[in-house]
């Protein structure tokens, strides 16, 4: 199948020197936009690389990944969350949550054994097989009716027409909340993954954190609702989640606050990017179009398809972690207080681990070792939500939209500044209507 990449796609087998490396940094617009050849740089050159301008040393290589994906001990979550977290602005930010947001409350869920082990064990039902078979029917409905809202009109923003919204109804039905202003979600979402994007100035910071203040009064208020009248919905999973045997067996309120925040901004800002990374490959790889188009009904295609598109798209670029103690890796030796960031799109873009790995291939033998959930203990709770959620949407797509392609050439799409995701602000397409 054909080759894809946000840029003019190289042949396979692709290789680049690690002069590219030298004086320029992942947080370069240039670089952020089109990052193939500089991560192949660094896995190529420089694996365990020290990016200057960002801070933090980036783990470009699969098995570096999983070493440290491993060992969360000697690798800390929470600490490379912390060091990264409105970075250079933290102190401010946290008083301004403080005096207007009711509260700072640290992710519970960004935390290190044995203390994560208990969170994790109380979201469990939040996620449980029985609460991802009651959405799906749900999320078909969403789907279908925000394409309705495009379909006649032969072109819309695969971003802000398609994956944004349908991501912001899902995730606002799941958690419970009926009224609700998706204009406003779609700010807090920017907000809030803009605190680890780490290229926000000191006023964007101080607008970010006006917006994360209005996104926990909001969120605050539902959480009340629920002690008092409990649902069928995921806020009320979290209020009155109980796990039997532990010593602290309920969340806290600050923790239930971090975690409803956690689940709104993840289940939308991530499955968003997703959303529009399906409508990008529809419309730059007509093989995969033609292929699908007969695969509605196809649930082993239509998974295969998930999986390539999460492996080759990641929504996640990549995550930090902080050294606790000296250690080597990648054979480098890393002072106690490194901070690393694992670079998952670049680890799913490794040839020695899926061959030419810029190709869109649905019959990899090997598509379930991507690591676009991340790994470890830390692996993404809602990972089979969100594969049920893109399948529904690529079903949804395919049965209603055909003929689909960019507005405006690939060279001119546009992509939103943080080095934690790698999302498009935009997505022009044209397509016809499948009658």
């Amino acid at each position: 199948m054909a080759a894809t990449d946000n840029q003019a796609a190289p042949q396979c087998p692709v290789a680049h020197g690690p002069d590219l490396l030298q004086g320029v940094s992942l947080i370069d617009p240039a670089i952020s936009a089109q990052p193939a050849a500089y991560y192949t740089a660094m896995r190529e050159g420089d694996p365990v690389h020290y990016d200057e301008k960002l801070g933090m040393y980036l783990i470009s290589r699969y098995e570096d990944i999983q070493t440290v994906q491993r060992d969360p001990i000697t690798y800390s979550v929470e600490h490379g969350y912390k060091a990264q977290y409105a970075a250079g602005f933290f102190a401010e930010f946290q008083e301004i949550l403080k005096r207007d947001g009711q509260g700072y409350f640290p992710d519970a869920i960004m935390s290190d054994p044995p203390y994560h082990t208990r969170i994790r064990k109380l979201m469990d039902n939040a996620f449980s097989a029985h609460r991802v078979r009651q959405l799906e029917p749900l999320i078909e409905d969403i789907v279908r009716e925000c394409i309705d809202d495009f379909i006649d009109r032969g072109e819309c923003d695969g971003v802000q027409d398609f994956g944004v919204p349908v991501t912001i109804r899902v995730i606002c039905k799941q958690l419970g909340i009926e009224t609700y202003d998706a204009d406003k979600i779609q700010r807090w979402s920017h907000a809030v993954t803009q605190q680890i994007g780490r290229m926000q100035d000191r006023e964007q910071m101080i607008e970010n954190a006006r917006e994360i203040c209005d996104l926990q009064n909001f969120l605050i208020a539902q959480i009340r609702d629920r002690e008092a009248n409990p649902k069928e919905d995921m806020i009320s999973d979290l209020v009155h989640a109980r796990a039997d045997g532990e010593e602290n067996p309920t969340l806290t309120f600050e923790e239930v606050v971090s975690l409803v925040r956690a689940l709104m901004i993840a289940g939308n800002e991530t499955t968003a990017t997703a959303m529009s990374n399906l409508l990008y490959i529809l419309a730059t790889q007509p093989d995969v179009a033609q292929l699908l188009q007969g695969a509605a009904d196809d649930d082993r295609l239509l998974a295969r398809f998930v999986e390539e598109l999460l492996r080759i798209e990641p929504p996640v670029r990549g995550l930090s972690r902080m050294t606790t103690k000296e250690v080597e890796l990648g054979g480098k030796t890393l002072p106690s207080g490194a901070h690393l960031l694992l670079m998952y799109a670049s680890a799913n873009d490794q040839d020695d681990v899926f061959a030419c790995p810029r190709q869109f291939d649905m019959e990899r033998s090997n598509l379930g070792r991507h690591v676009s959930f991340g790994g470890g203990p830390h692996r993404c709770i809602g990972l089979s939500l969100a594969r049920m959620e893109i399948r529904v949407a690529a079903r949804e797509v395919i049965r209603r939209l055909k003929d689909i392609k960019l507005a405006v050439p690939v060279e001119d799409l546009r992509y939103l500044p943080t080095v934690a995701t790698h999302s498009l602000a935009s997505l022009p397409i044209t397509f016809t209507k499948r009658v």
